[in-house]
């Protein structure tokens, strides 16, 4: 779901050529590497720890991203060893590569344990076909039938595909600790609903936030419900962490994010963030006059044709919703005759 632009600022409104960095603080490189989706990138960047760096989320491992990291390495890290990376949160595109740098670099591994623990569990998890539980998940969704029978014979996507083996042994962080990263102390604050226990670092000496996927300009962060905790409430995560968050932003904080370009003008995309998500939830309460699927929902949610390419996130994003109102009283639910669950306004 997009959020308007009018009260954010971008300082550099190109991002850096792949295999190059931008200084965006003293000792502060922001970098970019591919992904093979419709969002076609991830930011990662690296902080100047004197003898060594210390390197913000990694990317998707593949030969590609090896390469880039190569000449990253060899470039604008100036040959110097990566001590450190820190993990903001799970997805494969933040932590793809740090196994790694654990064991070409004998980096340490800095996130959450949750992180870790999710991260770690799921490359060992990986099927030929869709476990039960996720086929009774897309159905209990209202997933399409057409696109539930081929996803029924093909192959998920694991995260083994594009996560390099961890080894055993991380550090953690967690809620008010303080870590010296760059030269700079950064106080750690725990976000949720797009990644359980997702880092967030908020600098003591400077404007800098670095905001992984749990604060990103002109697109919401998809908050999703998978079939590992189908009964969760993402969005109420969601709305506690931004309402939370908010309290903690000034106007100039240079907020350094997973996606799309470093900006300025924070309190007012935390409300955008607050808003777009009670505002979504109005529409779909509106919606749900008769029952429906999740399936069913995506017109009021996100205002626009859903292709193929994106229908996996945005199944799951309305399933969070319908499931939302649901905890909250405001729509019940009944199982229909094909599996799905429908849910009804009250």
């Amino acid at each position: 779901m997009d959020g308007a632009a009018e009260y954010i600022h971008y300082p550099w409104p190109d991002a850096p050529a792949e295999g190059e960095a931008i200084e965006v603080a003293p000792g502060v490189l922001w970098m970019r590497l591919p992904l093979p989706m419709k969002l076609d990138h991830v930011n990662v960047y690296a902080l100047d720890d004197g003898d060594s760096w210390t390197i913000i989320d990694t990317g998707f491992h593949s030969k590609r991203s090896v390469a880039i990291w190569q000449t990253l390495l060899a470039g604008p890290l100036q040959g110097r060893q990566v001590g450190r990376v820190l993990v903001t949160h799970h997805h494969p595109d933040h932590v793809g590569m740090a196994g790694w740098f654990q064991k070409e670099q004998g980096a340490e591994l800095i996130t959450t344990r949750t992180a870790w623990l999710f991260s770690r569990m799921l490359t060992l998890d990986a099927q030929d076909l869709p476990t039960q539980e996720t086929l009774t998940f897309w159905q209990r969704s209202g997933m399409d039938a057409e696109i539930l029978a081929k996803r029924t014979d093909e192959r998920p996507f694991n995260f083994a595909d594009v996560v390099y083996p961890m080894p055993l042994g991380f550090t953690r962080i967690r809620q008010d600790d303080v870590i010296r990263l760059g030269g700079r102390d950064w106080d750690v604050h725990i976000g949720n609903g797009h990644a359980p226990e997702h880092a967030t670092l908020w600098s003591r000496d400077d404007n800098l936030v670095l905001a992984g996927d749990q604060i990103l300009p002109s697109i919401s962060s998809n908050i999703g419900v998978y079939a590992t905790e189908p009964e969760a409430d993402p969005v109420a995560d969601w709305l506690e962490a931004c309402e939370r968050l908010s309290l903690l932003a000034t106007p100039d904080q240079l907020v350094l994010g997973g996606h799309k370009l470093p900006f300025t003008g924070l309190p007012a995309r935390m409300r955008q963030l607050i808003d777009n998500h009670h505002g979504a939830l109005g529409r779909l309460e509106k919606h749900l006059v008769m029952p429906m699927s999740a399936g069913d929902c995506f017109a009021p949610l996100f205002k626009r044709r859903i292709g193929e390419a994106e229908y996996g996130l945005a199944l799951v994003e309305a399933m969070s919703h319908c499931l939302h109102l649901w905890h909250e009283g405001r729509a019940e639910r009944t199982l229909r005759d094909d599996g799905a669950w429908v849910f009804q306004a009250i």
